[in-house]
């Protein structure tokens, strides 16, 4: 076997070449770091932003949008007395009618910019236990609580909308009364205003949805019961985790067209690699032939190519790991209906890790068999 020391050196004997290979390694497996952090934080976000003991009861007809739904002010208080299994608190019953808008923001700056509203009353609190006031107060007639992540959604400073700033919504003036933050759910990028004042903004005689925290997960059973017997109402029960894991599927083209650029872009560059691996092979027939005369194996030069190789590209993954690293983690992006933090798990990690490895071996494979597999005689005159 050829000496490792030997690989490591060869390395050196061309640096140009050398950070050629291991940019375009670096370059293949950040685009997977980047699209797979996109993939699996959008999907993450969206699974877990669905309680198990809830249940929406919407307008039939409107299950893939909880916007286009329509429902009837009395309902809420009918769901009260209709459903026997839902949860309490100091005989508070957990129903929460809402209405839920996408709208246009004014910020201070004069900004503008989309974002998704959700009239509530503090009834909404025992239904979203995951909700957690972390400063102000919830929102009274001409005020609004935003989350945590909402300056994403309106694409500015999260120093512009703390408590006291000001947003402007259908040319009404509201005052930001509380910050509120429900880790891992969407709703941390939503706003959250009196309920009333919505509906007269928008002008709206109706909610968009009524949310019920059941007593446990079979409750659901005794909601689409309701649902069913209750046929003037025109509702339809689905599980809150059920609705979101929906829209999960609805964004999937999305998360697939991710991949698909990471694809075509990782294999230009993969294409490219072979390229410069049969040009840097070829330039050491003569020599790998030599070596083959004093003794060493053609699976000895084999082993120590694809070490080089490896070394290559391995050294491009370790470098697309700290890029990684220093501009995706953490970093929090924005869709339409909330926003999510990229993350690097150890799925992910490992991902990256054998995209590398696989640079490094397959892509090496045919370019070292073609100029192993030369005549040894035709080798040594090669120049």
């Amino acid at each position: 076997m050829l000496p490792f020391s030997y690989a490591t050196r060869n390395l050196l004997r061309d640096p140009a070449r050398f950070f050629q290979k291991s940019g375009g390694a670096c370059l293949v497996v950040f685009l997977v770091f980047s699209a797979g952090s996109f993939n699996r934080g959008m999907d993450r976000i969206l699974r877990s932003s669905g309680a198990p003991n809830n249940v929406i009861l919407l307008g039939a007809g409107s299950e893939e949008s909880v916007e286009r739904s329509e429902v009837a002010v009395q309902a809420e208080e009918l769901i009260v007395g209709g459903i026997p299994t839902i949860a309490k608190r100091n005989e508070i019953p957990a129903v929460s009618g809402e209405v839920h808008y996408m709208g246009i923001i004014n910020t201070s700056t004069q900004r503008e910019a989309q974002a998704l509203l959700r009239g509530v009353t503090l009834r909404a609190l025992e239904v979203h236990q995951e909700v957690r006031l972390i400063e102000g107060r919830f929102p009274q007639a001409g005020e609004v609580m935003l989350g945590k992540l909402t300056h994403r959604a309106l694409k500015v400073e999260q120093s512009e909308v703390t408590v006291g700033k000001t947003i402007e919504f259908e040319d009404q003036t509201f005052v930001i009364s509380g910050i509120f933050d429900a880790p891992g759910t969407v709703m941390e990028s939503e706003i959250w205003m009196n309920r009333t004042d919505l509906m007269t903004l928008t002008q709206r005689d109706s909610l968009s949805c009524v949310v019920v925290r059941m007593e446990s997960e079979s409750g659901f059973n005794r909601a689409d019961l309701f649902s069913k017997q209750r046929l003037d109402l025109e509702l339809v029960a689905i599980r809150e985790s059920d609705y979101y894991k929906q829209l999960s599927s609805f964004y999937a083209p999305i998360r697939w067209m991710t991949w698909l650029t990471t694809l075509m872009i990782a294999t230009g560059a993969i294409f490219g690699g072979f390229n410069m691996l049969y040009a840097a092979f070829s330039s050491r027939i003569r020599e790998l032939a030599a070596l083959q005369t004093i003794g060493y194996s053609r699976k000895s030069l084999f082993i120590s190519l694809m070490q080089e190789s490896l070394l290559t590209t391995m050294t491009g993954t370790l470098l697309a790991s700290v890029l990684a690293v220093i501009f995706l983690e953490g970093t929090t992006l924005y869709f339409s209906i909330g926003a999510f933090v990229l993350s690097l798990d150890l799925p992910l990690i490992l991902m990256a890790l054998i995209t590398g490895f696989a640079l490094g071996t397959i892509g090496t494979i045919p370019p070292a068999l073609r100029c192993l597999g030369t005549d040894l005689p035709k080798a040594l005159r090669s120049s």
